[in-house]
Order: C-alpha cells, then sequence, then structure tokens
C-alpha cells in the first residue's frame, strides 16, 4: 500500500517521467536542438503547433522569457488552447481533413523552416495532416508526442498513420493512454494527467540545446528577458528589431 499524499503520488510519477525523458530521449533531444539552430543560423524561420491542451507546450515556447524570440505559434482557429465553446467543438476540428493544409499553405512557413508539431496522441487527422504536408513543402519536422498510442490506438486519419510517422525528428513523452497517472478507492475514473508538464519540459530542454548549441558555434542566440527586470524591455525591443523578418507575433 502507498502511504504517500495524493500530491506526493502525483508529483513522483512526474518526476519518474521526466528522469525517463533524461535517461531516453536525451538524442532525440539534441538532434532536435541542432535542427533548430541550423534553421536559426541559416536565417530561417521557427513554428510550433499544438491542438487543444497540447497547444499549451506549443504557447510555452512563443514570446518567452528565456527563450528564442524567433520562435512562432502556427495558430488553428479553434485549436489555440481551450478557446471555443463548447469545448468539444475543438475535438471535433481536429478531425476535420483539410484543415491543417489550409492553415499551413496560408502561413509564412515555407521549405527550409522548421514545424514543432506537438500532439500527445498524434492519431488526429490535424497533426497527422499538419506534419506531412509540412513535409512536403520541405520544412523539417519535429514532432512531440505518445508514441506508445501509435501500438495502443488507432489513427483517426484516413491514412491510418500517426504523427509519429511524419517526423523528421521524433521526442517520446513517454505518457501513458489516457494520460491519467493516479488511480484510488472510490474514483472510477484514472486521474491526475501529467501530458503539459512533461511535454513542456521537453519543449524547453530542446529550446535551451538549441541555445547552446548555436553559442557553441559563436552565433548568438536571439533570447528574450524577462520585461520584469531593469532593462528587458530594452533589450526585447533590440532583439525584435534585429529579427523582424523572422517574428511573427509582433
Amino acid at each position: 500500500m502507498d502511504d504517500r499524499s495524493t500530491a506526493d503520488r502525483f508529483i513522483g510519477a512526474a518526476i519518474g517521467l521526466l528522469e525517463r525523458l533524461r535517461d531516453e530521449e536525451g538524442a532525440s533531444i539534441a538532434a532536435a536542438g541542432a535542427a533548430i539552430a541550423d534553421a536559426v543560423a541559416a536565417g530561417r524561420r521557427l513554428f510550433a503547433f499544438g491542438a487543444g491542451h497540447s497547444s499549451l507546450a506549443a504557447q510555452d515556447v512563443v514570446y518567452r522569457a528565456g527563450g528564442l524570440a524567433l520562435m512562432n505559434l502556427l495558430s488553428v482557429p479553434g485549436m489555440t488552447g481551450i478557446d471555443v465553446r463548447p469545448a468539444t467543438l475543438g475535438s471535433a476540428l481536429e478531425r476535420v481533413e483539410g484543415l491543417a493544409t489550409t492553415v499551413l499553405d496560408s502561413s509564412p512557413a515555407a521549405a527550409g523552416d522548421v514545424l514543432v508539431v506537438v500532439s500527445l496522441s498524434g492519431r488526429n487527422v490535424l497533426p497527422v495532416e499538419m506534419a506531412a504536408h509540412a513535409r512536403e513543402r520541405g520544412l523539417t519536422v519535429i514532432g512531440v508526442t505518445s508514441v506508445t498510442y501509435a501500438t495502443e490506438t488507432t489513427s483517426r486519419s484516413a491514412t491510418g498513420t500517426f504523427l509519429k510517422d511524419h517526423c523528421d525528428i521524433v521526442l517520446d513523452s513517454k505518457i501513458a493512454v489516457g494520460d491519467a497517472e493516479l488511480t484510488a478507492e472510490g474514483v472510477t475514473a484514472p486521474f491526475a494527467p501529467a501530458s503539459t508538464v512533461v511535454t513542456s519540459a521537453l519543449m524547453q530542454a530542446v529550446m535551451a540545446t538549441a541555445a547552446e548549441t548555436l553559442a557553441a558555434r559563436g552565433i548568438e542566440p536571439p533570447l528574450l528577458r524577462s520585461g520584469n527586470i531593469d532593462g528587458g524591455t530594452d533589450w526585447n525591443r533590440q532583439i525584435i528589431a534585429e529579427n523582424a523578418d523572422r517574428i511573427f507575433w509582433h
């Protein structure tokens, strides 16, 4: 019997997942960081996309103190977090064919750019189509997903494929199918999702790796500073001005 508090059990589960990322995903994190550094060094652009709660991890690396100023959110109407009502509409939109292609074709993303696609299950039409079409257009695609979904669930894409099948680099979040870490007597459904904590950590690990990779090449990484420190706002204005052609959130 586990005598720890519920909070202790959840935090322990999250730490266990983070340790797995450290021990098992190091090579993929390094490859993703290098791909982003390559794009920055070559004057290309960076984009991140996620639908529903997966969008939270994508947004976490955009316009973020301590993060790369060049990371842009590829926004799909109704998909940026839980921003539609009813919220179930967002889930339905993930299954609409042609939406991802239309959005990508209307965006500034082009061959040579990097697109990070975040999808926990990687089974819905939207992330699969987004990744596949991005690769067709010559973008480097980094997928952040739970690979186990591809063996324990079925794809909702007409292709029968998952996000992981259309990526140049895959980062496996290790999240179990269902995204619920805890069970308890008297509680019918499992609870306590950890995917946001873990996926955001993966994203930040990649961004940090990209920054250090650029520095190792003698390139100053275009990082933002907090606007809540003295001089931070002026610093950010300068970074934005120097990289205006690659920043689309300003």
